[in-house]
């Protein structure tokens, strides 16, 4: 039987596969509250999690089939690490084979996906359970320890004695949760900025449906997806059948925090809601390739909307997170638009309201296009009306580098009626 709220504890080793049993059902409505462990670095120096990183379980939502969407409405983000570290990677090639993400190795007994203890403190603490060889597929270029003020507001990296006390209890800091399996970063101890000072915003850097065919979490994307082509481990896939199966649920895209919706492809039956990858703050592109991950305490409500087919995910942002020339028009500008109508003769004017389409691909050129072709296949409009809109009425802005983009604009009301998305976005952004 359906459940209105299901309390989600569980982790996935790193792997999302339609063919493992989801939790739940939840109804149509329901609520989803996830316990989240931190996302990228984490799981990145352990081994036996196969996909960068580490989200929560998947939520069959009752009633989803193939070809539907699920609005996901994120009701609240509460960040429970007290401590976090990140920064610039490397990898160590002989530690991996082909993607230091999916296929960790011992160099020296040859293990794959390794099970792993952590030996003191530093980049050379991770080390083989079998072997005792260190083993880590990755190390910072340039890192830092950051710790957060108790109400979560500011951020403050730490000083190298101070990232180094931290280390000793990595755990406890980064409030890991019971289920994860993966070593904490902080045990790093990285310190190469000191005493800097970053203000808080956190968002979710995975949130979104299940892919069709098994797919390591971090890769659910247009670019990191690209890595699993012709990979050399058993999560290899061909183009065709990335572009088919991926539901985009990495976004990295900052404005996917508390009080946004995002409106998912279902491309299994239950559609398979899952979250992770919760960040302190992050500017637009994450250009260092990682941020502060943390653990957090996710509340998600669920929404069906039958017969809605996408093909990746669209986002009702905050309204003030939307682009200057998206955000809707207020009754001032449009009695200034009419005396200009007046004065020019005319009397027809458009209704609009904001959109913003998700683009995935190798490259930004190849996700700004993917995102362009998705709005006009949801709106019934052509690429260039789309250009036109974005460029008079809105504006592309980088989730990640190196290929997530929204493509974000004012849309005529007539246009997301059709679509089936007007009374949505006239909620979220309280249009008469």
């Amino acid at each position: 039987m359906a459940k209105q709220t299901i309390m989600v504890n569980e982790l996935t080793n790193g792997v999302l596969d339609p063919n493992e049993p989801m939790l739940g059902p939840v109804r149509d409505g329901g609520t989803i509250i996830a316990n989240t462990a931190p996302g990228c670095w984490g799981p990145m120096i352990t081994p036996a999690l196969r996909g960068g990183h580490e989200v929560t379980k998947p939520v069959f939502v009752e009633g989803a089939q193939v070809g539907d969407a699920i609005a996901i409405y994120i009701k609240s983000v509460d960040v429970t690490s007290s401590v976090v570290a990140s920064g610039n990677e490397f990898t160590i090639p002989e530690n991996f084979d082909g993607d230091p993400f999916v296929a960790g190795k011992c160099p020296h007994c040859g293990a794959k996906h390794p099970d792993t203890v952590l030996e003191g403190i530093g980049d050379a603490s991770v080390r083989c359970a079998h072997c005792g060889a260190e083993i880590a597929p990755f190390k910072f270029t340039h890192g830092y320890t950051m710790a957060f003020n108790e109400e979560k507001t500011v951020g403050l990296t730490l000083t190298k004695e101070k990232a180094e006390e931290m280390a000793k209890k990595a755990k406890e800091v980064m409030a890991i949760p019971d289920a994860s399996i993966q070593n904490p970063i902080v045990t790093f101890a990285p310190h190469d900025i000191t005493g800097s000072i970053s203000r808080m915003r956190p968002f979710i850097g995975q949130l979104g449906t299940t892919p069709s065919v098994a797919m390591p979490d971090s890769h659910n994307a247009g670019d990191f997806g690209s890595f699993l082509i012709g990979a050399p481990h058993e999560y290899a896939i061909d183009n065709e059948t990335l572009q088919r199966s991926k539901t985009d649920g990495h976004m990295d895209i900052n404005r996917v925090r508390e009080g946004a919706v995002v409106i998912c492809p279902v491309k299994v039956e239950g559609g398979g809601v899952y979250v992770g990858d919760v960040h302190g703050m992050q500017g637009d592109g994450e250009i260092a390739g990682h941020t502060t991950d943390v653990s957090a305490v996710v509340t998600l409500k669920v929404k069906l909307l039958k017969g809605l087919t996408l093909d990746g995910p669209i986002i009702l942002p905050l309204e003030e997170d939307l682009p200057h020339l998206a955000k809707p028009i207020t009754e001032a500008e449009k009695s200034k638009a009419m005396i200009l109508g007046d004065h020019l003769g005319m009397s027809q004017y458009e209704e609009t309201a904001p959109i913003s389409f998700v683009g995935t691909g190798e490259n930004l050129n190849i996700a700004i296009d993917n995102g362009l072709e998705r709005a006009a296949s949801v709106l019934g409009i052509t690429v260039p009306e789309v250009k036109n809109r974005t460029t008079i009425n809105g504006g592309l802005e980088i989730g990640r580098y190196p290929g997530t983009a929204t493509v974000t604009f004012l849309a005529p009301v007539e246009l997301l009626e059709k679509a089936g998305l007007l009374e949505m976005v006239k909620e979220q952004y309280n249009i008469k």
